[in-house]
């Protein structure tokens, strides 16, 4: 019987401890359950951020030397020389592969197989990837479209794409659908009545004559990328010309093209930052846009140096490229320079390029 006492005494602190972790246990599971729908709510607001990206034109356009925002393509380099595959250089990509592919790109760009990059083997090359960019506007198109299109008639209006936008941006699709039917007025912030004010704009640009506010599949796509159309590109320039354009005179200056954006120098940093953004946008200006040398850009001459498929300026593009790495200064690119030069044509260094080139090539 002492025994049994003492077996019972040993049991309690342990029957104790088992009910406290019972209760922890169920406390955790409750908390994690209670967690639950912040994560839904932040996979739906992702979900919307993506929606609301897909329906808006882009801000950057790949193989377009100018930014929506009149900013130069820092990436325009590499996007012309990879097409589709840039980004396709990982910098924690082992360096042999990464060597290896480069040289096949070489290989593919030297036609006549010379070992050595000509101008116009590289103007050729130019236009090749400009065109893998467009080609991958259009497939993406194809989806963006079809979300703005549900009842697939092949015709989108300015309200459909509206109330496609708002929903995007958090607002009851059902609701705006109905306030727009009657004639409401729609109750939306003010930045974004602006950018709505300013997409219907660039649709009216789009629709093509006859206009009928109503944009087929290859007008949607002029509305979100304008470097398809030659109209929508003239409409782009426009934009960018009244944003820099400071006198009025609807056409560029050096110094208006250089002037710096909107804030102040706050550091070293941020005045180096500023130093770099005059000077690229000096060199651009004087060696590629303003094509006459007469100080002046006209809105003729920005919309020749945007045109992705203008073969005159993938041939400068081309000659400035190999003029970047030539370094034995026989205007040609050879195995060595774009090996040593790897991280301007794909935004990633290969280390050791001189060793065993020939055996990669």
């Amino acid at each position: 019987q002492p025994c049994l006492m003492a077996m019972a005494s040993r049991q309690a602190p342990l029957c104790g401890l088992a009910v406290h972790c019972f209760w922890l246990l169920g406390f955790i599971l409750l908390m994690e359950v209670s967690a639950r729908p912040a994560n839904h709510s932040s996979t739906r607001e992702r979900a919307a951020n993506r929606e609301e990206k897909e329906l808006l034109p882009p801000d950057h356009l790949n193989g377009v030397k100018l930014e929506m925002d009149g900013h130069l393509n820092k990436d325009f380099h590499q996007e012309v020389f990879l097409g589709k595959d840039v980004g396709g250089f990982d910098e924690d990509a082992e360096p042999r592969r990464s060597r290896r592919k480069l040289m096949v790109i070489f290989s593919k760009v030297d036609v006549n197989t010379d070992r050595r990059i000509s101008a116009k083997e590289m103007q050729r090359w130019i236009m090749e990837k400009t065109a893998e960019h467009f080609q991958e506007a259009v497939k993406e198109n194809k989806i963006h479209f079809r979300a703005v299109d549900p009842d697939g008639d092949g015709h989108v209006s300015w309200d459909e794409y509206k109330v496609k936008f708002l929903a995007s941006k958090g607002h009851n699709e059902k609701e705006v659908a109905d306030a727009i039917r009657n004639h409401e007025e729609l109750k939306v912030d003010e930045e974004t009545q602006e950018v709505l004010e300013n997409l219907k704009d660039r649709w009216y640009q789009a629709d093509s004559p006859p206009a009928d506010l109503l944009l087929t599949e290859d007008e949607f796509l002029s509305f979100l990328h304008p470097e398809h159309s030659r109209g929508m590109l003239k409409f782009m320039v426009k934009e960018i010309v009244r944003d820099l354009d400071q006198d009025g005179d609807k056409q560029l200056s050096l110094p208006e093209f250089i002037s710096l954006p909107v804030g102040t120098v706050e550091n070293q940093q941020g005045q180096d930052m500023d130093d770099s953004w005059v000077r690229d946008r000096k060199k651009e200006f004087e060696e590629l846009i303003d094509s006459n040398h007469d100080g002046i850009v006209t809105m003729e001459e920005l919309e020749n140096y945007m045109d992705p498929m203008n073969e005159y300026n993938a041939l400068n593009e081309a000659k400035q490229m190999i003029a970047i790495a030539d370094e034995n200064q026989n205007h040609h690119l050879e195995p060595e320079e774009i090996l040593k030069y790897s991280e301007f044509f794909t935004g990633s260094k290969l280390m050791d390029y001189a060793r065993n080139v020939h055996e990669e090539f």
